[in-house]
């Protein structure tokens, strides 16, 4: 079991003074959803996702398999690449859009099915109990359906991802997460790194040039069968190659930044930020009271 802190013992070597917030609502967020070849599952991902905000923005990353046309009728933006660019350029232009209609956060969710649309009121829960932070659906609850090799290639992942922020994260390779604009704005501006990189990088950035945390929600892992219906379609993530992506690409940046004795303690005095009310009523404690 992760443990969950309810404090930090020590700032953050990055701070983040944000002014006063409005609440963060179903009509101030965008759904993002990027989606390679989806077919099987996005109709249903993008119905779920518009049960919980109207504003849906489905980017379709070339798929070939009739994915956009499956979506052409519902109430959603609908973004295409004419060819595929990656899930980063998916994210990017979804982030860009959401921008320009003025949203005040961006939640993604995979087009896979993997995600549960249900999840998103609880995000935004805990975005508006942290205030500017990124918020990270966590795959924490049944994990026994998550696959071994999965489960040890995540906490390899979240090792490495806490030497690029300065703090420990949970579940670092998790699509599902809550973007405050000011995140959406930095990625926009161009940050280093594409495909699965990329969200690590946005990670790691936000952290380093906004001092902006990041807070876990357990959610459940989806693997198997989802309704009693066929299993989901293989993940486009492949952990040797991309964890060898994402890791080659942080230990490049932390060698170049220095101060790695510095990063260590920073990332041993700062343990992960679990938001679970309804396991651990003292989760929902504001983010003020962790800084």
């Amino acid at each position: 079991m992760v443990p969950f802190t309810r404090c930090s013992p020590a700032p953050l070597p990055y701070s983040c003074h944000a002014a006063p917030r409005s609440p963060l609502s179903p009509d101030r967020i965008a759904v993002v959803i990027p989606a390679l070849n989806e077919a099987l599952r996005i109709r249903e991902v993008v119905a779920g996702a518009l049960l919980h905000s109207p504003n849906v923005i489905v980017v379709d990353d070339g798929s070939d398999d009739g994915t956009p046309e499956l979506v052409a009728d519902m109430p959603v933006t609908l973004l295409r690449h004419a060819r595929r660019l990656g899930k980063g350029a998916a994210l990017r232009d979804g982030f860009a859009e959401a921008l320009r209609r003025g949203h005040a956060a961006v939640v993604t969710l995979d087009g896979d099915g993997q995600h549960d649309p249900a999840d998103i009121p609880r995000l935004l829960a805990a975005g508006n109990r942290h205030p500017g932070w990124i918020v990270i659906g966590a795959r924490l609850r049944r994990r026994e359906r998550q696959p071994l090799h999965r489960q040890l290639a995540n906490a390899f992942g979240d090792w490495g991802i806490a030497w690029g922020t300065g703090y420990q994260v949970v579940d670092s390779q998790s699509g599902q997460r809550l973007y405050p604009a000011e995140a959406c704005r930095l990625a926009c501006a161009g940050i280093p790194g594409e495909d699965f990189v990329f969200e690590a990088q946005l990670l790691m950035s936000a952290a380093q040039q906004l001092g902006m945390h990041c807070v876990s929600v357990p959610i459940e892992a989806r693997y198997s069968l989802v309704h009693g219906a066929p299993k989901l379609r293989p993940s486009h993530f492949r952990p040797l190659r991309d964890l060898w992506r994402i890791t080659s690409h942080i230990v490049v940046q932390c060698l170049r930044r220095g101060g790695l004795a510095q990063v260590h303690r920073s990332v041993r005095a700062h343990p992960p930020v679990i938001d679970d009310p309804d396991a651990h009523p003292a989760a929902a404690t504001p983010a003020d009271a962790l800084r």
